[in-house]
């Protein structure tokens, strides 16, 4: 039985989450995060829905999106199996939406599920268009995934700087498609780990072989980290940061690095990182060098890392 979004099933708290733009980058990394297993498995983690004609749809989508269904008055039906009120993340896509302020089948979309969503409607900017042009890799025909399918999807790494600055884990930076892909030409390995991989991708790699302890001492690597990702991205290169986990050794230098060339504060740095990665955990002994990596670098310190957020 086809069911419509109705305003008063939910409560008034709820309504009207209101529309915002999700940038191509954003979609991306929602798409790839991961703890043991990606969080595309997760139902109430991600509704991606493409409001495209089913024509193009059936040609080619973003991975996990569905096609919008719409009845005979030209009103939006939500799937059946999905949840709107506890959903973390909808994103609609069309073909090229640029604008909230645009007319189109995502605004119309996003305007029947915002009335019931508790988080507001993304809309990806630039549609498949822009999406696919970036991503191609996250393209496919595939049109329905059962629960083994998506907890077997391979996360890439997440994009830090779009275009040019990843971070991830090990598995990630040596898996030759990924590389490819993602048109990787330098590595920064700060696991314990090497691998042949690297040479098959000719990739320039710094390893800075580092424990992931708290008694490590990571702070006096810094600067030749940085160095080595600047000139890299200076060349039009783009740079993976990885360690063996991907979720502290390689989150402090690429704060550490978002710290020395953009002059970004701890804490803008923190920040940026937990945007692109939702479970970064540098450790306590990192942390502490990231503050002095601060007072070194901006020659003050202006994070308080005694707050709970660090």
């Amino acid at each position: 039985m086809r069911r419509h979004i109705a305003a008063f099933s939910v409560p008034k708290l709820l309504l009207m989450a209101g529309k915002v733009l999700c940038e191509a980058t954003k979609l991306y990394n929602i798409l790839n995060q991961y703890t043991h297993l990606t969080r595309l498995a997760d139902s109430n983690y991600l509704c991606l829905i493409d409001a495209r004609a089913a024509e193009s749809y059936n040609f080619s989508h973003i991975i996990t999106a569905r096609n919008a269904k719409w009845d005979s008055d030209g009103k939006f039906i939500m799937p059946l199996d999905v949840e709107v009120e506890s959903m973390r993340y909808i994103i609609v896509y069309d073909s090229s939406t640029h604008s909230l302020s645009d007319s189109g089948p995502a605004i119309d979309c996003a305007d029947s599920i915002e009335k019931s969503s508790q988080f507001p409607v993304r809309i990806l900017s630039g549609g498949y268009e822009k999406f696919s042009a970036l991503f191609p890799f996250l393209r496919t025909q595939k049109i329905l995934y059962n629960i083994r399918e998506l907890e077997s999807l391979n996360p890439y790494p997440v994009e830090i700087l779009p275009g040019k600055l990843y971070m991830g884990d090990y598995r990630q930076a040596t898996t030759l498609q990924i590389l490819k892909d993602l048109k990787l030409n330098a590595l920064v390995n700060v696991s314990d780990e090497c691998s042949l991989v690297f040479k098959k991708a000719n990739c320039t790699v710094l390893h800075i072989r580092i424990a992931d302890s708290a008694e490590a001492d990571l702070i006096t690597s810094f600067e030749r980290m940085c160095v080595f990702i600047g000139s890299h991205l200076n060349s039009s290169s783009s740079v993976l940061i990885f360690s063996t986990l991907g979720v502290s050794r390689c989150c402090a230098v690429t704060m550490a690095y978002l710290m020395y060339h953009l002059k970004y504060t701890l804490k803008e740095a923190w920040n940026h990182i937990q945007q692109c990665k939702a479970n970064l955990r540098p450790n306590r002994g990192f942390v502490q060098q990231l503050s002095d990596w601060e007072l070194q670098t901006l020659e003050k310190r202006v994070t308080d890392i005694s707050e709970p957020n660090y």
